[in-house]
């Protein structure tokens, strides 16, 4: 695949210095004729517009405002020319051979998304710590990232099928990408990207994990305060089930035993009232999210 099939697109809202760094990486690994989409979610003066344009060939597309991560993604989506979009987080750092490697893994017609490997860091471990290997979705209607936490070892050395990439890294097919109608602008951040790969799945095509495309993350840095985070993520892993999961009534008690499980451990944490509230939020929305899933084909 010629370099200008992929375009790269990377939504950042204030953090600049992060950016700068990302788009180092990217500007030293990348081949010269990909092309590179920064989207200037709504940052103070800017700041972030003046630090792509300091980069030859990376173009700005800026909001006035903060729209969130979904509603930046899809407006570089739309900006994109290449036949493969990469999502990529302003706190990353891509690795040499990154892209070529995800490019390879689908030349296979079936596959529409690849995650790469996504390490934490980087930050001097001795042996590199993962920060998803691709995603996975347990039946019981939550998302995990493969391998989180664990340090790296042979188990991820090869590739596989995966439910879905996550979105601090992921190619995806553009035509694909835009058929299933992209991320969900409704999420803000969090869990955007196990509803799309909900969507990608019922289209027909699968995701693959490829460790030969190496990325890491600057894991914890967030668009909003912690509380206001946790509501979010815990709203959103919630409107995923009702949207998207198969036989949803059929699954609702083993779902019902996985929340309980996760209240318990958020007691432990300290963190019951944002993730109680989050949830709280998303029930009420269970008729406009079962309506949803007609329009989707989730039924």
């Amino acid at each position: 695949m010629s370099p200008e099939a992929l375009s790269i697109v990377i939504p950042s809202h204030r953090r600049a210095d992060l950016l700068r760094v990302c788009l180092t990486s990217v500007h030293q690994y990348k081949h010269s004729r990909t092309q590179v989409i920064v989207v200037d979610d709504g940052s103070p003066d800017g700041v972030v517009s003046r630090v792509a344009g300091s980069f030859p060939g990376v173009e700005a597309v800026r909001h006035e405002r903060a729209l969130g991560f979904a509603a930046a993604a899809n407006r570089g989506i739309a900006a994109a020319t290449g036949a493969v979009i990469e999502l990529l987080n302003d706190d990353t750092q891509v690795t040499a051979g990154w892209a070529d490697a995800a490019l390879a893994a689908l030349a296979d017609p079936t596959v529409a998304a690849v995650a790469p490997l996504v390490l934490q860091g980087p930050r001097g471990d001795a042996v590199p710590v993962i920060d998803s290997a691709g995603d996975d979705y347990n039946p019981g209607g939550f998302a995990r990232k493969r391998g989180h936490g664990e340090a790296l070892s042979a188990r991820f050395g090869d590739p596989c099928e995966v439910f879905g990439a996550s979105a601090s890294s992921a190619f995806y097919w553009a035509d694909v990408l835009r058929a299933v109608g992209g991320f969900p602008e409704d999420f803000g951040a969090y869990f955007e990207d196990v509803d799309l790969a909900w969507r990608i799945r019922r289209a027909g095509y699968r995701a693959v994990y490829e460790p030969r495309s190496v990325v890491w993350h600057r894991v914890g840095s967030s668009y909003r305060p912690r509380r206001a985070l946790l509501e979010r993520q815990s709203q959103n892993e919630e409107r995923v089930f009702w949207r998207n999961v198969p036989d949803v009534w059929r699954k609702l008690p083993r779902h019902a035993g996985v929340l309980a499980g996760k209240a318990l451990r958020r007691v432990r944490e300290g963190t019951l009232i944002p993730w109680t509230v989050g949830r709280l939020r998303a029930f009420a929305e269970v008729p406009q999210l079962l309506q949803s899933r007609t329009r989707s084909g989730a039924e």
